[in-house]
């Protein structure tokens, strides 16, 4: 990482010099305030690109210098620390827009590793921010800066504003629904997003859900009712799961789509409608064709542009980004601290399949996060069904290098972690003593290879 200024905001001299010396050793440019009066006079007069502040000081406190920071627009990523932690200051701190909160005493490694990661994610900000710039109003839902990502938002921002139908497939929990939304947002169309599930909604009430009856059309019709089609008309129809429509239903959506109108069920007056359809699938489109559960016309109607969604698996990088997302999420609906993820978790989760791609990882987290009563998640707080991927140290021959593993000796973190430093150092070597690319050959984010090289001392 490149030279950051940050500022040091504390009314104590001793720990403003702690922090300066700790931080100028992992190569930043250090200033220091007594309080936070001082602090915002720095902060008018040369940019920072991270502040560190105590939370109680004289004139003004942390809490207060971070929020003259965000009532004057300065979106500088602020890490408060107090000696007097509890939920409310947490929270408080968190919901005014604190990067992050940490208790004394600490450890110095917290402190770097807090640095690290608000840099990290000052960059990432950015870039999304950019991202949304350049779509007008475009993916500001999005979590993700790999190259699968700018793929998706690159074709995103060439087909969004069209009308042309677009046919999204993804593996369950790749979040074709937030595509769908995005494209509808960044379309400018006026209307409505709407949304209906058609493998959530039995075959006999799918059309009326489709398109409206007319009172008396059919037992327990009522009254009339409109579609899901007329109230979308002049926004987006969201069709997820279309492999799932029964064949008759697809032969009356093919109409709608070709002649703009609908009609009613127990009802013949046409009414016309101007429709934005995106459809999705978790199956393969084109096999469904060949199997006959998906209309051939209809699928060419549908898939005028085609988005394929990344799977997880394939933007491992972006896994860091996410669960750090999702623990200040539920961070904020426990009304708690957002704990770090410690570099062996972290480890783990890069490492696993994902099969259930982002839903699957937010659960996870969301799950850790009840269990974790500390600061730090840790393996022992991940699913028992992630140990396999902690496993295959067993398997691996040391090298010439290494010590004979002692089958006496048969703990498993001994091991991994011997297996883990050997392989770093040869990923390092590879790639020439460039971390990017060794983190790319060893599948990793960079951020968690950097914690690797300082855990295991080959800084």
């Amino acid at each position: 990482m490149t030279t950051k200024r940050i500022l040091v905001v504390d009314n104590e001299a001793k720990m403003r010099r702690i922090l300066e010396l700790s931080l100028k050793a992992m190569g930043h440019e250090v200033a220091q305030a007594a309080d936070g009066q001082e602090a915002l006079g720095m902060i008018d007069a040369g940019a920072f690109d991270l502040v560190l502040t105590d939370l109680r000081m004289p004139r003004l406190d942390g809490i207060g210098l971070l929020t003259a920071l965000r009532d004057a627009d300065n979106d500088v990523p602020v890490i408060v620390m107090t000696a007097y932690g509890t939920i409310e200051t947490a929270v408080a701190a968190m919901k005014v827009g604190a990067a992050d909160y940490i208790i004394r005493p600490f450890e110095m490694e917290t402190i770097e590793m807090a640095v690290t990661r608000a840099l990290t994610m000052q960059v990432v900000q950015r870039e999304n921010r950019f991202l949304k710039e350049e779509v007008s109003r475009g993916w500001g839902d999005f979590i993700g800066t790999s190259a699968p990502m700018q793929a998706l938002y690159d074709l995103l921002r060439q087909a969004a504003p069209a009308r042309s139908s677009i046919f999204i497939v993804g593996e369950t929990g790749t979040g074709k629904e937030l595509v769908a939304r995005a494209v509808h947002v960044a379309s400018g169309r006026r209307g409505l997003f709407v949304p209906i599930n058609c493998a959530a909604i039995p075959a006999e009430l799918l059309e009326s859900e489709l398109f409206g009856h007319v009172k008396g059309a059919f037992t327990g019709a009522v009254r009339d009712r409109i579609g899901k089609c007329e109230l979308a008309s002049g926004g987006t129809l969201f069709l997820d799961e279309i492999t799932e429509m029964p064949a008759p239903l697809q032969a009356k959506l093919l109409r709608v789509l070709q002649e703009g109108v609908i009609e009613k069920v127990g009802g013949n007056a046409a009414t016309p409608v101007d429709l934005r359809v995106v459809a999705a699938t978790n199956r393969d489109p084109q096999q469904s064709v060949d199997a006959g559960v998906l209309r051939r016309d209809l699928y060419f109607r549908l898939n005028v542009v085609r988005v394929d969604v990344p799977l997880l698996r394939d933007r491992r990088g972006d896994i860091p980004l996410l669960v750090d997302y999702f623990v200040h999420k539920y961070a904020l609906e426990l009304s708690r601290p957002a704990p770090t993820l410690s570099p062996e978790a972290l480890a783990v989760l890069e490492a696993y399949p994902w099969p259930g791609n982002v839903r699957e990882l937010e659960n996870l987290v969301e799950r850790a996060m009840v269990l974790c009563r500390g600061d730090t998640i840790t393996v022992d707080h991940l699913p028992a069904e992630l140990a396999p991927s902690r496993t295959v140290a067993v398997s691996v021959p040391p090298s010439p290098t290494s010590p004979p593993v002692d089958t006496d000796d048969l703990a498993l973190r001994p091991h991994i972690d011997e297996l883990e430093r050997r392989l770093i150092v040869q990923a390092l070597e590879k790639a020439g003593q460039n971390k990017s690319a060794a983190a790319r050959l060893l599948e990793i984010s960079e951020r968690a290879l950097w914690y690797k090289i300082k855990r295991h001392g080959l800084s």
